[in-house]
């Protein structure tokens, strides 16, 4: 069973693609696989192509995550290559710090019941029984009183 971190990245499908069509050739499968490498070799121009553009500080401050100023900083100190000129600094795609995408915040677990049902019903049970009843109360009329406040909620 694959995992969400197995999937290839874009990096490496060339390379995964150039695998699975050996394997189809060494079966008898070789139109697909002269299409399956013709893809790989596609696909490798096309990353090396977008790793050779060049941005702006403020096109890789938003690909990168890293301010506009931070990037010119790293530039100026030498820690990226400059690929446009003196005053008007350009990063290749290939050069851009990538800040580590912020983890989503983990599902918080369910947290385990304060009470267990046999408690609850126990509550319930010392609530009722803590019940006088007062047959000749000053009101007249009979009641039910708890000096416990259970009534308010379970203990």
């Amino acid at each position: 069973m694959k995992r969400m971190n197995d999937r290839p990245t874009v990096e490496r499908l060339p390379a995964d693609w150039r695998r699975q069509a050996k394997s189809l050739r060494r079966y008898g499968g070789e139109t697909p696989a002269t299409a399956i490498e013709r893809c790989a070799a596609d696909l490798d121009a096309t990353l090396r192509e977008r790793d050779e553009t060049t941005l702006s500080l403020v096109e890789a401050a938003r690909e990168s995550g890293y301010s506009r100023d931070h990037l010119g900083r790293l530039v100026r100190d030498g820690k990226i290559p400059n690929a446009g000129r003196p005053n008007a600094p350009r990063i290749a795609r290939r050069h851009l710090p990538r800040k580590a995408p912020a983890q989503a915040p983990l599902a918080e677990e369910p947290r385990p019941r304060e009470r267990s049902n046999a408690q609850i019903v126990q509550s319930i049970i010392d609530c009722i029984d803590s019940f006088q009843y007062d047959p000749q109360p000053s009101s007249g009329s009979p009641v039910m009183s708890s000096n416990t406040g259970c009534y308010r909620g379970l203990r």
